[in-house]
């Protein structure tokens, strides 16, 4: 499916507001969720049946002329499939006209990209981590979710009330003037809208084809470099020489008194068990409420922090560098793990990313193994070791004392210069600082496995697929679970 391209002078924005549903409407949001993850399990185990069909009579000796032919899983194959079964599959026909046809599209949507995401890693083009099969959603489990992209998608004229599909109109908790007066204007689209229940609320977000302008930033001809840290979140240094700190707020470490107190109130309590059935009481739900909404403010806070951070950023200089820190990886000291996601490094790397881009300006992303706190930013000397204790660089040579934090973000602000300059009009967001000489790396040899992976169905080996397209198209051989 091809992706959407915004028009030229336009981009895709999403416009997000807390919704304040009666009790009838949150029991219609939570049908229509329900009903998404439901048509996804239908669609996983219906494709994964013809998976294990196939195996079982494999292991018979029937050849492979005559085995069950593969089920696609392609978008359309799956609607085609589900419209036919929800007349007379008994999960289905009793209640499948209360809800949305958006509804299970949502779910059947989901379960498609799924399994292009594990055919794609299993042939080896897909970045990142490998994903295994699609798994069932567990109800207890599955975020609540659900999109909409046909139908009455709309915001009222009073600003107050936003319109859904089979949901009507729903009230909102704040006010939607600045994307209705977009749409009124003409500057706008509704593109589509997507309900989800997260820390205790209900929110709505509508993605929109907005048209933007170009805003000048205060200092265009100016670089910083940004140093992330624990001690102080960032520390930001500019071409011109200027220092600034932004000190780490710490939400999480100052809500810990408070969040043990309500998880000690929650195990006093009768929770849950599913061995013997039993359901929690009143009071446990109301303790696992207080609890949840200690956890809710806390996230809420750290991203209205990192929004601020971010936005003061792009809107000030014309060139971001920052470091290309290894989040996952760092996040495996157990000492240091709370404080590295309290602090969110990889959230202020992705919202630089989109609102420099928005300015017209440009991001660059240090290389991973570029020394910044080792060199020395009079003399360019690199240290061939600095332990992380030691918070004060001193040079031999040249004879400088400096923070080691503003040290590392004068050398990241240095290389906005020998970075490779944007081609498109929002700069080049891919833009990597050349590697420096002199930095040592910490290399390991990698062991081979003792042990080969058996997989979810039973197998370390899949068939590939001959077609180069994986939706819209006749399945003649399929990914198999062995």
């Amino acid at each position: 499916m091809k992706k959407f391209q915004a028009q030229p002078g336009f981009v895709v924005q999403a416009f997000r507001f807390a919704l304040d549903p009666n009790a009838a409407q949150e029991h219609a949001l939570r049908s229509h969720c329900g009903a998404a993850r439901a048509a996804y399990n239908w669609a996983v185990g219906w494709v994964e049946a013809s998976w294990w069909q196939r195996r079982a009579e494999e292991s018979y000796g029937i050849p492979e002329a005559d085995l069950t032919p593969w089920r696609p899983w392609s978008l359309p194959a799956l609607r085609k499939a589900f419209n036919e079964a929800k007349h007379t599959d008994p999960r289905f026909c009793g209640w499948w006209e209360d809800n949305s046809k958006e509804a299970y599209s949502t779910g059947l949507a989901n379960a498609s990209a799924a399994f292009d995401n594990y055919a794609k890693s299993k042939r080896g083009k897909r970045k990142g981590r490998a994903v295994g099969m699609p798994r069932f959603k567990a109800k207890r489990k599955a975020r609540l979710a659900c999109r909409f992209t046909t139908g009455t998608i709309r915001v009222e004229a009073g600003g107050r009330h936003v319109t859904l599909p089979r949901l009507g109109a729903i009230r909102v908790h704040e006010s939607t003037v600045k994307l209705l007066v977009r749409v009124q204007s003409g500057t706008a689209r509704i593109l589509s809208a997507t309900v989800r229940h997260e820390r205790g609320r209900w929110f709505v977000s509508f993605q929109t084809e907005v048209k933007r302008d170009l805003v000048r930033v205060a200092r265009p001809d100016t670089a910083v470099g940004i140093d992330l840290g624990i001690k102080t979140l960032a520390v930001m240094a500019d071409s011109a020489g200027e220092i600034r700190e932004v000190p780490n707020p710490r939400h999480l470490a100052t809500a810990l008194t408070e969040l043990r107190r309500a998880s000690r109130v929650v195990s006093r309590r009768r929770g849950s068990d599913r061995r013997t059935g039993q359901k929690p009481s009143r009071r446990w739900e109301k303790a696992n409420a207080a609890r949840n909404r200690v956890h809710h403010r806390v996230a809420n806070l750290r991203e209205d922090a990192l929004h601020q951070l971010t936005t003061s950023v792009a809107a000030e200089y014309g060139t971001v560098v920052i470091e290309d820190l290894n989040v996952a990886g760092m996040v495996k000291n157990r000492r240091l793990a709370r404080h590295i996601t309290d602090a969110g490094f990889g959230e202020i790397r992705r919202r630089l990313d989109y609102k420099v881009k928005r300015n017209g300006c440009r991001i660059v992303a240090a290389d991973r193994w570029y020394p910044s706190s080792k060199t020395c930013s009079g003399c360019g000397v690199v240290k061939a070791k600095l332990p992380l204790h030691i918070r004060t660089f001193h040079c031999d040579v040249c004879g400088l004392v400096i923070d080691r934090d503003a040290n590392a973000a004068l050398n990241l602000a240095a290389l906005s210069a020998a970075a490779v300059a944007g081609t498109a009009v929002g700069g080049d967001q891919g833009a990597q600082a050349p590697k420096p000489r002199g930095a040592d790396r910490k290399t390991r040899t990698t062991r081979p496995r003792l042990t080969a992976g058996t997989g979810r169905a039973g197998g370390a080996t899949l068939p590939h697929q001959r077609q180069q397209e994986t939706r819209d198209r006749t399945q003649t051989e399929a990914l198999t679970p062995w």
